[in-house]
Parts: structure tokens; sequence; C-alpha cells
């Protein structure tokens, strides 16, 4: 694991590597402004209609009403900005992973790119989107569980990790083994355990700020390999 991270770490300067966490950068902050103004828009209103639009707070009536549903709404956007980053910033990176495999595999492994099978535009999109609601669905699910243990201080990020941890290592597995699976019964490479260390990896860059932008390139890479030298052990 950790070999396949540094190999992946080492690749961050290949320029094709670049173009596609350029890409993925932008697509993800595109969404994210959208999404986040839709949301802001939408717990305005909710404040609004919910009578936080004529009251005034405070001792002296100087806090004025939209000033704090402007504070509300950005709350609302921020922790929901948190929450879905890991899912919007994969689902994207999904949509160009094969371009990041095709890097990884034409300096490492160019044997194994000479015979990849080639994903269409369209299976690409359908990958990222069911990869997304996947991820989506169940964090939602989680996060009733994440409220209840909100008391123990520790228990949602633990909670957020474990699911994320299973999820990504899934997702991220796929990216590779898709390209390079002989048929749909073969079952893939990597065991439960691997998948979980490799997501769990991830899903805690993907808590750091600005190192959170790398991790599902990262992550991409990292999987490559872990793919390719468990299919190479498998052989021997």
């Amino acid at each position: 694991m950790l070999r396949a991270f540094a190999l992946a770490l080492g690749q961050l300067t290949d320029p094709a590597v670049l173009r596609v966490l350029g890409k993925s950068l932008l697509v993800t902050l595109v969404i994210f402004v959208v999404a986040g103004s839709g949301l802001w828009w939408l717990a305005e209103r909710g404040l609004a209609l919910a009578g936080l639009s004529e009251a005034r707070l405070g001792e002296t009536g100087l806090v004025e009403a939209g000033m704090v549903r402007a504070l509300l709404s950005l709350v609302a956007v921020v922790v929901a900005g948190w929450l879905l980053w890991r899912v919007v910033a994969l689902a994207v990176l999904q949509f160009f992973a094969d371009e990041v495999v095709h890097a990884v595999e034409a300096r490492h492994y160019p044997a194994q790119a000479a015979r990849a099978r080639q994903l269409g535009w369209r299976e690409e999109l359908g990958l990222g989107l069911r990869g997304g609601a996947r991820a989506l669905g169940w964090n939602l699910a989680a996060l009733p569980v994440a409220l209840v243990l909100a008391v123990t201080g520790i228990g949602p990020a633990l909670v957020f990790l474990l699911v994320n941890a299973v999820l990504l290592g899934r997702e991220l597995q796929d990216m590779v083994w898709l390209r390079h699976r002989p048929d749909s019964t073969t079952a893939p490479p990597l065991t439960g355990l691997t998948r979980l260390l490799l997501g769990g990896s991830v899903t805690a860059l993907l808590a750091v700020p600005l190192v959170n932008l790398l991790a599902p390139l990262l992550g991409a890479a990292a999987a490559t390999h872990l793919v390719h030298r468990r299919k190479a052990d498998h052989a021997a």
C-alpha cells in the first residue's frame, strides 16, 4: 500500500496526470459553485418561510433577521460541502479515470496498457453517476447514526470514515479493473482488506485541507499499481 501511494505521488508531475487534475478540479469547483448557490437560495427561502423574515433578534433589536438567515445558510452550505466533497470529487474523477489509469499504465505497465479495454464516454459517465449515487446514498443513510454518536465527539468521523472507506475502495478498484477484466464472472484481484485500506487512506486524505484536492487522483493512481501488482502475484 505504501509503495503504491509512493509511486502515485511520484507521478503527480506527469503532464498527463496534471491535465486530468486540472480538468477534474475545474469541473468539481463548477459543480460546487452551482450546487452551493442553489443550496444557499433554498436555505434562505426555507428560513424566511420559517419566520426569520420579519423578526429582529437581540436586546437592542440591531441584529436583523436577514443577517441570521445569511449566517445559517452559510453554515448549511459549508456543512453540505464538507459532506459531499468526496462524493462529487470522486464522481468527476471517475469520468476522467481512464486518463489517469492510462498515464500510470503507460509509464509502469505498458504491456497491460496495450491489452486494456477502452471504455466509452457513456460507460464512464454511467460509472461516475452510479458511483456518486452510491456514495451519496450510503452517506445519507449513515447520517442518522453519525448524529446519534455525535455526543461521543469522534463517533461521526469514524462512521463516515468507515462508510467511505468501503465505498472508495470499491470504486477505485473498479476504475482499473473494468479495463482489464477478462469477463463479468472473474473476481477482482484485491481482497476486501486491501480495498478497505485503500479506501480508508483516500478518505483520510479527503479530510485534510488542500490535500483533499489531490486525494482522488492519488487514489486512482495507487489503485492502478495495486491491481496490476496483485494480478502479477496471482499469475506467478
